[in-house]
């Protein structure tokens, strides 16, 4: 079941083109990785996938529903988005925080009703952010505060979680960790899509990836079509190793290629 489609998308800046006619598909209980170097346009097309931005030409449909037909009070419900570098600058404590993920489905007057509390005490739990829900957000390290915000989008319970670089700021452990959550929560009739320049994690934990460079579509498919020797030298101008094993495809970049410039 295709959850998200987006349709020739396209994106410019003055007469700057950002992304040129990008196609591209989420299905139900997949998790997609958009790849590709720096300034290809991945944090952009995931801004209009977000309806954070308008396209400047093509659509995006949401099931069979063109997103324009979708009140942002039901994109809020069943949206979520975490932002490259995440940080809260308020003095909420952690729970705090984490409940401004139950806000799309209350009404203003309403208080925290108990599936509300249920799911905040979840979201913090598979995050591992239960330990330190009394603490302001804004004393806790960048690492400590990307799990917090990705906390909150999990406490609304979205169907689809969109995320730029969630694993930029953490450590190992945290870095699988964050990969093994947006994993779980790509099943059924969810889906995740995720930025990523940390190319062997995108390989291991995603169903399909994008290779997006110069805001064109390079190339889409499983890992192990897109993850070769030769499309990595050419988007990324760099010599890789590339290994297959029993849990899956890992890219160790070896060398630049000469003068090569993404």
């Amino acid at each position: 079941m295709s959850l998200l489609k987006g349709i020739n998308l396209g994106y410019q800046i003055d007469d700057i083109s950002i992304l040129k006619a990008i196609d591209i598909e989420v299905k139900a209980g997949e998790m997609v990785g958009l790849i590709g170097p720096n300034g290809a346009g991945k944090s952009t097309l995931l801004r209009l996938l977000t309806c954070v931005e308008k396209p400047g030409w093509g659509e995006i449909f949401y099931g069979d529903n063109n997103v324009d037909q979708i009140s942002v009070e039901e994109r809020a419900k069943h949206i979520g988005y975490l932002v490259q570098g995440a940080k809260a600058y308020w003095p909420f404590s952690v729970e705090k925080t984490v409940g401004l993920g139950r806000i799309p489905h209350q009404k203003w007057w309403q208080h925290s009703s108990r599936e509300d509390q249920e799911k905040i005490q979840r979201a913090m739990e598979i995050t591992e952010t239960l330990a330190y829900r009394n603490r302001i957000v804004s004393t806790l390290s960048g690492g400590e505060q990307t799990l917090v915000m990705l906390a909150r989008i999990f406490a609304t319970d979205p169907q689809i979680i969109f995320a730029d670089e969630p694993v930029a700021a953490l450590d190992p452990y945290h870095q699988l960790h964050v990969m093994e959550i947006l994993r779980n929560h790509s099943r059924d009739d969810r889906a995740a899509v995720v930025v990523l320049h940390d190319l062997s994690l995108a390989a291991r934990f995603c169903d399909r990836l994008y290779i997006i460079n110069h805001g064109c579509l390079y190339g889409s498919g499983a890992p192990d079509e897109i993850m070769t020797a030769e499309n990595i030298a050419e988007v990324y101008g760099v010599k890789a190793r590339i290994t297959c094993d029993a849990e899956g495809v890992s890219v160790a970049p070896v060398s630049r290629l000469g003068e090569h410039h993404p």
